[in-house]
């Protein structure tokens, strides 16, 4: 993945299909482990209100770099799930703005350990966190292979989206970042589950979601990213009233981003034109819509190379009040 940039990385469209993907994990309780008893977790919805997940002391590995310093955390709240957690932080800034990156099924933890990509995210002063969402990656293990992120949508969602939460709690308990200017970046079925966690949680300043999955009886019925023998399973009428409780379509008005965008592309395969459209009338309002016809137009916003696709992003974080701490020592220095 040499010189793979972070926007050059959000062009990619060659996804495998579901036969090429590994078994994911059941989240089976180990006997022996009693970290995470009495842990439950509500799928119907993506708020933690009716969910009882509890975070173990993550372990760190930390990197040092010029310029900024990368750690890499192994997280847990669940049984039989360990998350890597990648936080990357830029060397000279006391508590910088936090841009956590969502990419979609079926991308690994591979962006966030090149080099290219830790030094596009960090220049800026900003922190990137990132994480894999639920049965991708390493996250998929112990299941039979017929199971995968779309046959276990409804999990997959729900429990991504309470990821979000989890993760930004942890963030928080750190006190070495800016929570209050925190901005999600998200991509495809990662763009569903940043909408989904925007409208959870509050903290989530900024969002950008680039062609997010959704109105799902036209997607599953439609959307090319669905292997022709497992279709007929995700049009039954038991498989879309679980995932209803779950359409970004219907959470999106609900979105609590201070700045929402909403990117698409009408060449993107995945999902159907019709169901872009039903997503682009549901935003909010105050939410920026944009629509691109072809690559040359894209690339007019992300960079002929795709390293401004995070400017938005960043933009829209350094328009937000600091920290009140942070504004009253700037206070006391002009007086």
């Amino acid at each position: 993945m040499k010189n793979l940039g972070l926007g050059i990385f959000l062009l990619l469209l060659a996804l495998p299909s579901a036969g090429q993907l590994p078994g994911a994990s059941p989240l089976i309780a180990d006997p022996a482990d009693t970290r995470f008893k009495g842990v439950d977790e509500d799928w119907t919805s993506p708020s933690l209100s009716k969910s009882h997940l509890r975070a173990v002391a993550p372990l760190k590995f930390v990197q040092e770099h010029d310029t900024y310093t990368t750690e890499l955390l192994r997280v847990q709240w669940r049984w039989g799930d360990p998350i890597d957690l990648y936080v990357m932080r830029p060397k000279g800034v006391k508590k910088p703005p936090v841009v956590l990156y969502l990419f979609g099924v079926p991308f690994d933890t591979a962006i966030f350990k090149e080099e290219e990509f830790q030094t596009d995210a960090t220049k800026d002063g900003f922190a990137a966190v990132g994480f894999v969402t639920a049965l991708t990656g390493h996250r998929y293990h112990d299941r039979p292979m017929k199971q995968w992120f779309v046959s276990e949508l409804q999990e997959s969602l729900a429990v991504s989206a309470h990821d979000v939460q989890m993760v930004l709690d942890y963030l928080a308990s750190r006190g070495d970042l800016d929570m209050d200017r925190v901005g999600v970046f998200s991509q495809l079925s990662g763009a569903s589950i940043g909408i989904l966690a925007s409208a959870a949680d509050p903290r989530i300043k900024v969002l950008d979601a680039l062609d997010p999955w959704g109105d799902w009886p036209t997607w599953m019925a439609q959307s090319p990213f669905i292997p022709a023998d497992e279709r007929s399973d995700y049009v039954k009428p038991e498989f879309l009233s679980k995932v209803a409780l779950l359409e970004p379509i219907d959470w999106m008005p609900k979105v609590q981003a201070k700045k929402f965008r909403l990117l698409q592309r009408s060449y993107e395969p995945e999902t159907p034109a019709t169901s872009k459209e039903k997503l682009q009338k549901a935003a909010p309002a105050g939410a920026t819509v944009e629509f691109y016809k072809n690559e040359k137009e894209f690339a007019n916003v992300v960079g002929e190379d795709g390293r401004k696709g995070a400017d938005w992003i960043k933009g829209q974080l350094r328009s937000l009040p600091a920290p009140a701490a942070d504004s009253a020592v700037a206070l006391q220095k002009s007086n």
